[in-house]
């Protein structure tokens, strides 16, 4: 839990403010969309071959403490950086070295929770939801900072508080080298991509985890300009919004294991693709503040369920030395999705208004019928005891 703490507080402190950031030193609103749009295109890259390079060299922990140590070191750069080219340089670094180390932290932690004895019982979203939970702690703690020290001041708390995320490696256990010399250690040689995407099952994953959080793009968007656009005030905007996050928090620490534990990991995500229909039809629908402020709680379906019940799925699909290549995937292929539903969300917000929303909804409803290949995909491996991927 230190180690995600350290690193979402990192992310908290510094995600909100990176745009006035820049646009403090000089950067134009082109410029700063040239900037954003590089950093997102090296995190697509970034990410899985360092996940590949974990799981290769079985060295997790390593890679993982060298990526946070480099970020925090990097950041430090955009302080002395003065010229547009300077400061993409430095960004695309630094958004490569952080990019991997959600997935290789989710790696580690997934791995922890399920080499954990019966006597010893760790759930992996107490510790996901502690990430969530501090997230906001450092967003909040971010705006005081900058109010008192001024903008460059987050630089210095995101790379102090890399740093200490970079020493906490050191306490979790590195599983992935453990089964090194097993014989589905092969798989975690050059081939591990191809044999991770020729499993059926991982590419449905993939595909139902892309849709419901490719969904969130026009929330993300457009759902303050929505909310403002109808009279709702920033206050109250913001209250809506942390609603969201604060039921995120609820369900990975108090609702998401048992729900999962009771439901399995298949209907889990056809109920967090239900919620997105619920959610998304009342965004097309309606601005009441009642009508929103009930539905903005399925973002703890939408999103957190969601994540719980593919991070049990990829357990089980993908084998111990493919762990960060597998979560690697994972986000590529949520990140990628949600790129591009952002760039169509413009398009369709600009067309059709909030009834864009409502081809949110229908990428949602698509789900459930794609989940029922994955409704056996635990109880096998369970059965079968082999970690290996399941066609």
């Amino acid at each position: 839990m230190i180690l995600f703490a350290l690193m979402y507080a990192a992310f908290g402190v510094s995600s909100p403010f990176v745009p006035a950031f820049l646009q403090g030193h000089g950067l134009t609103p082109n410029q700063l969309g040239v900037l954003l749009g590089a950093v997102t295109a090296v995190r697509l890259v970034s990410g899985p071959l360092c996940g590949r390079l974990a799981d290769a060299t079985h060295a997790r922990r390593t890679v993982l403490a060298s990526c946070a140590a480099l970020a925090a070191l990097v950041a430090l750069g955009l302080l002395s950086s003065g010229s547009f080219w300077t400061l993409l340089a430095v960004s695309m670094v630094h958004a490569a070295a952080l990019a991997p180390t959600t997935t290789l932290a989710d790696a580690l932690a997934l791995g922890a929770a399920g080499s954990r004895t019966e006597g010893k019982r760790f759930e992996y979203g107490w510790v996901r939801g502690t990430g969530s939970a501090v997230f906001i702690l450092g967003t909040l703690g971010g705006g005081q900072i900058v109010g008192a020290w001024g903008l460059d001041s987050i630089v210095a708390v995101h790379s102090v508080l890399l740093l200490g995320a970079a020493a906490a490696v050191i306490l979790v256990p590195e599983t992935g080298r453990q089964q090194a010399g097993s014989a589905i250690a092969t798989d975690a040689q050059p081939g591990g991509v191809r044999t991770l995407l020729a499993s059926s099952s991982f590419r449905r994953v993939m595909l139902v985890s892309a849709l419901v959080l490719g969904s969130h793009a026009m929330h993300d968007t457009f759902a303050v300009i929505r909310w403002s656009e109808a009279g709702i005030m920033p206050a109250m905007a913001s209250v809506l919004w942390s609603e969201s996050v604060a039921a995120e928090v609820v369900v990975f620490f108090v609702i998401g294991p048992p729900l999962l534990a009771r439901l399995g990991p298949a209907s889990t995500i056809a109920l967090a693709a239900a919620a997105g229909v619920v959610r998304w039809t009342a965004m097309a629908s309606t601005t009441n503040i009642l009508a929103l402020a009930l539905v903005q709680p399925l973002h703890g379906l939408t999103f957190a369920a969601l994540h719980l019940a593919c991070m049990r799925l990829i357990t089980a699909i993908a084998p111990s030395p493919l762990a960060a290549t597998a979560q690697a995937l994972y986000a590529l292929g949520a990140g990628a999705t949600t790129a591009l539903l952002t760039l169509a969300a413009g398009r369709l917000y600009g067309s059709l208004g909030a009834q864009g929303f409502f081809v949110m909804a229908t990428l949602c409803a698509m789900v459930p019928l794609l989940t029922r290949g994955l409704r056996s995909v635990v109880p096998r491996m369970q059965a079968s005891g082999v970690g290996a991927v399941r066609p």
